[in-house]
């Protein structure tokens, strides 16, 4: 009863999700994101060690040894060390410097021109995936408001799972792009999803069919967050070295539980507006 309450004062609501993507977008402009290696250059490594060291003596053995500064120790436990180093590094070099503390046992260097060329091709990717998303949602319904409000769903899906990258630290790479990608097609479903029940079915009242969804929806978003928040846990606490799996899981957390505000605050909301205004 109290979701059906809800439901029925649907426009108030309609601006919970708006405004929290404005709050994202002023994120963005002000706070950026920062660029992983695989887009900005730098050389990952992990090294197999041979005696104990901590942190800040990694961290200072490679920084007198290569003369460079900027280096972070992504993980570390008694065996292994997870490095992340700015700039192209020579793998003879830093097989100097570790001899008689540690073994390389991957390798990793990416140069300025590569990364400049997969950050382009990032960009792309992600206009691409969004122009075909566009174009299917408005093949499918073939009416300009619903569509418009599955895009925009699926655009403050991406902005506020964006924001969410900024403020937590999580570098856009080629991982957290891959999760972004994930996300706009997570998002159309949940929102065709609910447009198809609202807009096609003619059994019951609008909000029968609106709850019919939600129950559908949000068992779908609860799964995936869990799934998610699993993967998460494991890879930070259990495989620390695994930083691209916890980066994944943790742009999708964020993203699906945007999706759960823009899909049923924002997408219902548009939908009841439109259908009872008489355009329907």
């Amino acid at each position: 009863m109290k979701l059906e309450k809800i439901i029925e004062s649907y426009k108030p609501l309609i601006a919970i999700p708006i405004i929290i993507t404005l709050i994202a977008v002023g994120i963005l402009a002000f706070n950026g994101l920062n660029q992983g290696v695989d887009l900005k250059g730098g050389t990952i490594t992990t090294i197999n060690l041979q005696k104990p060291l901590d942190q800040p003596q990694i961290e200072n053995l490679v920084k007198n040894g290569l003369n460079i500064t900027e280096i972070k120790v992504n993980s570390i436990n008694s065996t292994t060390a997870a490095l992340t180093m700015g700039g192209s590094v020579d793998v003879i070099q830093f097989t100097k410097i570790m001899n008689g503390t540690a073994t390389i046992a991957s390798y990793r260097s990416i140069g300025p021109v590569l990364s400049a060329q997969a950050l382009n091709q990032v960009y792309w990717a992600l206009a691409i995936a969004f122009l075909f998303m566009s174009i299917t949602v408005f093949i499918i319904f073939r009416n300009f408001v619903p569509s418009m409000a599955v895009i925009l769903a699926a655009l403050s899906d991406i902005i506020i799972a964006a924001a969410g990258m900024s403020l937590f630290g999580i570098p856009l790479s080629l991982a957290s792009v891959g999760a972004l990608l994930l996300l706009i097609g997570y998002s159309v479903d949940t929102d065709i999803l609910l447009t198809t029940r609202v807009l096609k079915r003619r059994e019951g009242t609008i909000t029968e069919r609106a709850l019919d969804a939600m129950k559908t929806g949000l068992t779908m978003a609860a799964a995936a967050i869990g799934a998610m928040a699993a993967l998460y846990i494991v890879t930070v606490f259990f495989i620390p070295s695994a930083e691209a799996l916890s980066n994944i899981a943790a742009v999708l957390i964020i993203g699906l539980i945007a999706d759960v505000l823009a899909t049923w605050l924002m997408n219902l909301g548009i939908l009841r507006w439109y259908m009872e205004s008489g355009r329907r």
